[in-house]
C-alpha cells in the first residue's frame, strides 16, 4: 500500500508546517483576494475622500485645485446643514430597530429551510431572489410598489388589513409589555423590507446549519431532548458565531439603503459639492466603526466556538 501523500511539504525556517501554521496560512489565501482589491481598488479613493472633506475642490486647468479649510465642512455639517443631523439620527435609530428583526428572521428562515421537504431548492431561491434584484432603481420602484398598496389597501385613514392589530390585541392579552408588542408589530408591518435585505444573511446561517455534526441531534435523541432543547442547547451555540457574522454585515449592508447615503450621493453628483459629501461619508463612517466595534465587543463575550 502507497503512503498518503503528504501535503505541506515545504519547509519554513528550516521546519516544516504545523497544522496552526496550515490555517494561518489557508486564512491568509482566504482574504489574499479582498485585500488586494483594497490596495489596487479602494485605498487611493478612500484617502482621496478624507483629503477632499478637508479641502475646498475648484475645478482647474489640471483638474481639482485643493485649498486647505481644515475642519470648516465638518461644522458644516452640524451647524448649517438642514437635514444631515436629523437623517443621521434616523438611520441610526432605523439600524437599531432592523438589527433584531433582521438576524433573528435569517436565523428562523434558514432553520425551517435547512429541514428536508420537498422543493426545498426552489424555497431558498425565492429568498435569496431579493438580493439578485436589489439594485437601486428596482429597490426604488419595489418600495413605491409597495407603498401605492398599502395605501389602496389600508385607505386613508391608514388602517385596515396591513396593519396587525389583531396580532397587537393578541400579544397584550399574553401578558407582553407595549413596548415588546410594538417592536414586534413594527416589524410584521415591515416585513417586506425584512425579508428584502435578509439573503445573505439566510444563506450563511444556512451554511452554519448544515455544518452542525448529525451526532450531536442524535446522541441528544437519544438522551430523549425535545426539539426546542436542540434548538437552544446545540443550534444556537453552533451557530452563534455567525450572529456576529451577520450582525456586522447588516450594518454594513444598511449604508446601501438609507436616506442617509442618498444624501451623501446628491450631494456629491447633483450638487457637485465633493468636500461636502466627503465630510459626510466620514462621520458616518465614522459612527458606524464605533457601533461596529460596541457589537463585536458586546456579542463576541457570548459566542461559543466549537473546537
Amino acid at each position: 500500500m502507497k503512503p498518503a501523500r503528504k501535503l505541506w511539504k515545504l519547509p519554513i525556517g528550516g521546519r516544516s508546517l504545523s497544522l496552526s501554521d496550515k490555517k494561518s496560512w489557508l486564512g491568509v489565501l482566504f482574504v489574499s483576494p479582498w485585500f488586494i482589491g483594497f490596495v489596487f481598488l479602494f485605498a487611493v479613493p478612500l484617502v482621496q475622500s478624507l483629503l477632499y472633506s478637508v479641502n475646498t475642490l475648484e475645478v482647474g486647468l489640471e483638474g481639482f485645485d485643493t485649498t486647505f479649510a481644515g475642519l470648516r465642512f465638518y461644522d458644516e455639517l452640524f451647524t448649517e446643514h438642514a437635514t444631515y443631523t436629523r437623517l443621521l439620527v434616523e438611520s441610526l435609530v432605523d439600524l437599531a430597530i432592523n438589527i433584531p428583526s433582521i438576524v433573528v428572521f435569517s436565523l428562523f428562515a434558514a432553520t425551517l429551510l435547512n429541514q428536508k421537504f420537498r422543493g426545498r431548492v426552489l424555497a431558498r431561491a425565492i429568498f435569496f431572489l431579493p438580493v439578485l434584484l436589489a439594485t437601486n432603481l428596482i429597490t426604488v420602484e419595489q418600495s413605491s410598489d409597495m407603498a401605492m398598496v398599502a395605501q389602496n389597501v389600508s385607505g386613508a385613514d391608514g388602517g385596515g388589513a396591513l396593519k396587525s392589530t389583531e396580532l397587537e390585541a393578541l400579544l397584550l392579552q399574553s401578558g407582553f409589555g407595549s413596548g415588546i408588542t410594538s417592536y414586534i408589530t413594527g416589524s410584521v408591518n415591515r416585513i417586506y423590507e425584512i425579508i428584502s435585505h435578509s439573503g445573505v444573511q439566510i444563506l450563511i446561517f444556512l451554511a452554519g446549519l448544515q455544518s452542525v455534526s448529525p451526532a450531536l441531534y442524535e446522541a441528544a435523541k437519544i438522551e430523549g431532548t425535545t426539539g426546542y432543547e436542540a434548538f437552544w442547547k446545540i443550534t444556537f451555540p453552533m451557530v452563534s458565531p455567525l450572529i456576529l457574522t451577520n450582525l456586522v454585515y447588516t450594518v454594513i449592508d444598511s449604508y446601501n439603503y438609507n436616506k442617509l447615503s442618498v444624501l451623501i450621493s446628491d450631494t456629491a453628483f447633483d450638487a457637485l459639492n465633493f468636500s461636502l459629501s466627503a465630510a459626510m461619508s466620514w462621520v458616518y463612517f465614522a459612527v458606524t466603526g464605533i457601533i461596529l466595534l460596541a457589537l463585536v465587543r458586546l456579542v463576541s463575550t457570548k459566542v461559543f466556538y466549537y473546537d
